[in-house]
């Protein structure tokens, strides 16, 4: 297939080329702003194979319209958004253009020019906040959608769209995948999070273990779980990546869908922070402070329907794992 990765320089979409590239024969364009992509993960990724870079913001409709134009994609694989819970609760404006507005011209320039696929980088953040007693067994696909911050809701805006999408043409098909917390870096330490002033929980205690950090912080401890703060589903970054070349080959045969990917296990910020403590062997500094906006007390996968209808298998599925890949990674960035 000719594929378009959108935020193909970013973290997760340059793990997903680098599956792509290592382990298939499709043909790659990569559009990035690098606006919070990498020019150092496009170099790392022409050294497996050869593949487009094209520099263009989303926003710039009439050029990303050209590349459709002059390409004939198959399908699209889409990163490029906007992502910290906080900032969108500042600035929800630049959510709802940058995520929702840019989205739903991708998906009409899909069914423009006819491409058959999308996948869509979703997120857990559209569960809003599950009522506890209803989620203790994990949130499955069908929780009710309830966003409570406009991130979830730019995001839940784009599956509507490609629902519609999909209904008013049957000829164009999607998976939906609602990503759960993600950390971690290839195991070959050839890309991992680049992100400068990262606000993700095992990148901060990562490099809090080697020194560039201070201390870290934890945004509350006061929340209805065991230890008082946040409980969340951490997935290795390369088991995530796995799962959307797994949604390419489901498309093939099957409708379009939504899966939840996680691993089905939850942690609280307090042990995640002990975990990479044992791991780096570093007692670092961690000052408790308040709740952030936006910030709810449980999301855990029910990750059974992607494993029953994807054959979803993780290979990386230890909090371990994915602490020591992080912290190995901020080591190499060190130098």
């Amino acid at each position: 297939m000719d594929i378009l990765v959108t935020g193909g320089a970013g973290y997760i979409g340059s793990h997903v080329a680098k599956l792509l590239l290592e382990n298939t024969n499709h043909s790659l364009t990569i559009v990035d702003n690098l606006s919070t992509g990498f020019i150092e993960a496009v170099e790392t990724l022409k050294t497996i194979r050869d593949f487009e870079f094209i520099k263009v913001d989303l926003s710039k409709w009439s050029e990303v319209e050209s590349i459709f134009r002059s390409k004939g994609f198959d399908a699209v694989i889409h990163f490029a958004a906007s992502l910290i819970v906080p900032e969108s609760v500042e600035n929800p404006i630049k959510y709802y253009l940058n995520n929702t507005a840019n989205g739903a011209n991708l998906i009409g320039l899909c069914l423009k020019y006819g491409v058959g696929k999308f996948i869509f980088s979703s997120t857990a953040a559209v569960y809003g906040e599950p009522e506890l007693e209803l989620a203790k067994d994990g949130i499955s696909e069908t929780f009710p959608a309830n966003p409570i911050n406009p991130y979830g809701r730019s995001k839940l805006f784009v599956e509507h769209v490609l629902q519609d999408a999909a209904f008013s043409n049957n000829r164009f098909k999607y998976v939906i995948l609602r990503y759960f917390n993600v950390a971690g870096a290839s195991l070959d330490l050839k890309i991992g999070q680049r992100t400068k002033n990262a606000t993700h929980l095992i990148k901060v205690a990562a490099q809090t273990a080697l020194g560039i950090r201070d201390k870290m912080f934890i945004f509350g401890d006061d929340y209805p779980t065991h230890d008082g703060t946040c409980i969340r589903d951490y997935i290795h970054v390369c088991d995530l990546a796995k799962s959307h070349i797994d949604a390419l080959g489901y498309l093939e045969k099957r409708a379009s869908d939504v899966f939840n990917v996680g691993y089905g296990i939850g942690y609280t910020v307090k042990e995640v922070v002990e975990t990479m403590k044992r791991v780096s062997g570093v007692d670092f500094p961690v000052e408790i402070t308040g709740r952030r906006p936006g910030d709810p007390a449980v999301l855990v996968a029910n990750n059974e329907k992607i494993k029953k209808k994807m054959g979803f298998k993780p290979d990386y599925d230890s909090l371990e794992i994915i602490c020591r890949t992080a912290l190995e990674w901020e080591k190499k960035l060190l130098g």
